[in-house]
């Protein structure tokens, strides 16, 4: 008697490996032949890794990286009759002009300007190359922080941390490869989606960890009881019912991302205790991040883990400061802004020696900024409304070429005019520094190819020099 045919769960099980070396060996042969693969690298990086600091909310460039004289000199008088009148997320239209009462200083051997606000950050404006000409089409923050991290203003797409998730994987397979942190419990606008996989299975999106806390990673631990033997039985047992129940659910790729984050999470339990273990840290160290000040504790502590999690082949780290949108100053830009810089500005410095000094900085893109900018008019006599036609980010390490300002906003700081770069140009640019061709990374969704620019960007290369 002819014995029975294996199911078809059988055949893949019995067969898995050998499909896992053939897939393999085609990858390797890709590289090697040097031709247009949809994933992995087009070109030779530049970075391995990116930690992105998000200022949610919107932070003023006119108080921070591009100091304008023009709007002190004019402050109170009404915008002039050569400028178009933005649409702003407010509307208040006809509001006079408000001064940015800084003091101005340049700094390093390249003479980079920077505001009593950032003194720390001041510190490394070698290392940095502000752009000052980006713009986005988000004139609220809901539409400008998903923007901001999809590409796109409404919600659906995959975030940039999920696009590197899906091009290059993992360089750890015992961490996520797309990390975010918060500087509170609270959520940002859009919560989770801002880091979703969108139309990509749900094993690119990213994984919150909860910085603030001493148990950044809940749950990692075993219980008191527990070997490593039983718990391995018992995430096999879990594993075999999803993995039946998804058997008949093959659309549903949040099942298969439940699976593989119990695998992952058994991994971890190796490896991320000591990851996010930050008294392993001296003491000077810690005080570089701030981790001694009440004001700049939490979001020390989130920098201060991007860096061990980079330096352990995370990919994707983006932590927010503001989380909530509390860089939005409507009102009161003097006070926000103040407290906000306060409590970023020595983390960020910190991160950026820091990295140095390890020789980690050749290697890590850092970015700073939020979803846009500040206007130069006032709003209820304090504030600033959103600008999303002309505000600035910076970048350091990972191959940029630090100590330069690229691109420019008008002599009153509300249109980017010079070398504009849209959000899409700088996605291009993140991606490009990182290896990959944001027009050569496809995503077949639907019958047709998705490109994390929506067929449109360019890399930015004078940020390379």
């Amino acid at each position: 008697m002819a014995p029975p045919s294996p199911t078809r769960r059988q055949m893949l099980q019995q067969s898995g490996v050998g499909f896992g070396s053939l897939a393999l060996n085609w990858m390797m042969q890709q590289e090697l032949l040097g031709s247009d693969t949809t994933r992995g690298l087009h070109h030779a990086p530049r970075a391995k890794s990116v930690i992105w600091l998000f200022m949610e909310g919107g932070p003023s460039h006119l108080d921070l990286v591009d100091p304008k004289p023009l709007l002190n000199k004019m402050s109170g008088q009404p915008l002039p009759s050569g400028f178009k009148e933005p649409i702003t997320a407010m509307g208040e239209r006809g509001a006079p002009l408000l001064a940015a009462p800084r003091t101005w200083k340049r700094h390093g051997r390249s003479g980079m300007w920077a505001s009593e606000w950032i003194p720390n950050i001041a510190e490394c404006m070698d290392e940095i190359a502000v752009i000052r000409s980006c713009w986005t089409n988000g004139i609220n923050h809901a539409g400008g922080v998903c923007q901001m991290n999809t590409c796109i203003n409404f919600a659906g797409r995959p975030s940039l941390g999920s696009w590197v998730n899906y091009g290059l994987g993992t360089a750890n397979e015992n961490l996520p490869s797309f990390v975010v942190m918060c500087d509170s419990s609270g959520r940002p606008v859009n919560g989770p989606r801002n880091w979703g996989s969108g139309f990509m299975p749900a094993t690119h999106q990213g994984v919150r960890i909860d910085g603030a806390s001493d148990e950044p990673i809940a749950n990692l631990n075993l219980p008191k009881g527990y070997s490593n033997e039983r718990q391995q039985e018992k995430l096999s047992l879990l594993q075999q019912f999803n993995q039946s129940h998804a058997e008949s659910r093959l659309q549903q790729s949040e099942l298969d991302a439940r699976i593989e984050s119990y695998e992952l999470a058994f991994r971890m339990q190796a490896q991320a205790p000591a990851a996010v273990d930050l008294a392993q840290e001296t003491e000077a160290t810690q005080q570089l991040y701030g981790l001694d000040q009440g004001e700049t504790k939490t979001f020390g502590r989130n920098c201060l883990l991007a860096r061990r999690l980079v330096e352990r082949g995370v990919r994707f780290v983006q932590l927010y400061s503001g989380t909530g949108s509390k860089w939005d100053s409507h009102t009161q830009i003097e006070a926000n802004h103040s407290r906000l810089c306060r409590s970023m500005d020595k983390p960020v410095a910190g991160l950026l020696k820091d990295l140095k000094q390890r020789g980690l900085l050749d290697e890590t893109l850092v970015i700073w900024g939020g979803e846009f900018g500040r206007t130069p008019m006032s709003e209820k006599g304090d504030g600033r409304d959103h600008n999303p036609t002309g505000f600035s980010i910076w970048m350091a390490g990972g191959g940029v070429k630090g100590g330069q300002t690229i691109g420019a906003t008008d002599e009153l700081g509300l249109y980017a005019i010079e070398d504009r770069m849209h959000v899409k140009d700088i996605h291009a640019s993140v991606l490009g520094l990182l290896g990959v061709n944001n027009m050569k990374l496809t995503y077949d969704h639907k019958g047709r190819p998705e490109r994390p620019t929506i067929n449109e960007g360019a890399f930015n290369r004078k940020l390379v020099g």
